[in-house]
């Protein structure tokens, strides 16, 4: 059994990240030797994950004292209302901070259960176990966690590491397209904000990701949380550095809200949107090239993805985002605070492109312009 492992370390915290796949039987030593106070788990379960796997991580910790909790995900429920019932029921059991919680699901699961550990007590041991591949390489790493606001996305929540994330592919054999389709948009923004060689490796090797062969999912996964802690490690806490990482996000953002989370509209799909938006609005800044434009849509269309594209290809929509971007948590001094696109493996610099609301009004009808003229969308 093959396990690849990456380390998250900066001067006040370390974890490893573990890859593989069928290496859930890794945990119990884990928490024994990372845990080794710990007398009660609770472990919040994703509804969506298969009782093969609940009844495998169950039946490996019952030596413990165990609180098998179930949450059924979504934006809306992703909230405070939420992150308090599991609170409560971790008072009604007398949690301890030497105890621990598990996640065991998909992003917005371990947004939430993460969220819980952090303030539960001011802070309890937490450990990851990431099932889709979306929480593989984004959700997982680099310790955000948070609920959402009926005013945004993730605006309330804090900075928390885990005690260790597992990443088992197993758990992705099962899991549809369109689910697939949002983590790879976070790996093909790592390689596009980073990294051009593993750019380039994606225009090969995209198909394979999407058929789930083992060593291209397992390679994938690596670089992309290796790209993402490049820019944890060294600003933590998102007070520069690591904005760099909302690259697309702020149109992400600003679609997801509109669309009041709405299942039509996935993260990753959001997420493909923002990138091709962001990217137009760098070429109109006259800050990238146009073949870099044309680059990344071909990348797009060779894996049947530039369907994400068609709707917020029109002025008309473009425009509706217009109240949304406004409330974006980067924002500063009422700009928005756009991460800009030079070229492939290269952004703008954080802070540096702050656009008005009346000022991004001027772009409007040119980013539009460029996908109907240009891509034909």
């Amino acid at each position: 059994m093959k396990i690849e492992e990456i380390r998250f370390q900066n001067q006040n915290k370390k974890y490893s990240i573990l890859i593989g796949n069928n290496i859930l039987n890794i945990l119990p030593k884990k928490i024994k030797n990372l845990c080794p106070k710990v007398r009660k788990i609770a472990i919040i379960f994703d509804g969506n994950v298969p009782s093969l796997y609940k009844k495998n991580i169950l039946n490996q910790l019952k030596k413990y004292d165990l609180t098998n909790l179930n949450f059924w995900p979504n934006e809306k429920k992703k909230s405070l209302k939420s992150a308090t019932y599991f609170i409560n029921k971790l008072l009604l059991k007398n949690f301890n901070r030497t105890d621990l919680i598990i996640s065991v699901g998909g992003g917005i699961t371990g947004d939430m259960t993460g969220f819980v550990a952090s303030i539960y007590k001011r802070g309890i041991n937490f450990i990851s176990i990431p099932t889709t591949l979306l929480a593989q390489v984004d959700a997982a790493v680099g310790g955000k966690t948070g609920v959402n606001s009926i005013y945004g996305k993730n605006l309330i929540g804090s900075f928390f590491q885990p005690k260790l994330v597992i990443c088992d592919i197993a758990f992705l054999k099962t899991l549809p397209r369109k689910q697939m389709i949002c983590g790879y948009a976070e790996i093909l923004k790592h390689a596009i904000i980073s990294d051009i060689k593993f750019f380039n490796w994606l225009k090969l090797n995209t198909k394979y990701i999407f058929l789930k062969e083992t060593n291209k999912l397992i390679y994938s996964i690596k670089k992309s949380c290796k790209i993402k802690l490049l820019f944890v490690n060294k600003d933590v806490n998102e007070k520069k550095l690591r904005m760099v990482l909302n690259f697309g996000h702020t149109f992400a953002h600003a679609i997801e809200v509109k669309n009041n989370y709405s299942k039509s509209v996935t993260h990753g799909e959001a997420v493909l949107s923002g990138m091709i938006l962001a990217t137009r609005l760098s070429v109109i800044k006259k800050v990238c090239k146009l073949e870099t434009l044309d680059e990344i849509v071909k990348i797009y269309k060779s894996n049947n993805l530039n369907y994400t594209l068609k709707k917020y290809s029109n002025l008309r929509e473009i425009n509706k985002l217009l109240p949304f971007l406004k409330n974006d948590k980067k924002n500063d001094d009422e700009k928005i605070n756009f991460i800009l696109l030079n070229k492939i493996g290269k952004t703008t610099k954080p802070n540096k492109h702050k656009i008005s609301i009346k000022e991004f009004k001027k772009y409007t009808y040119s980013i539009a312009q460029y996908s109907f003229l240009r891509h034909g969308f």
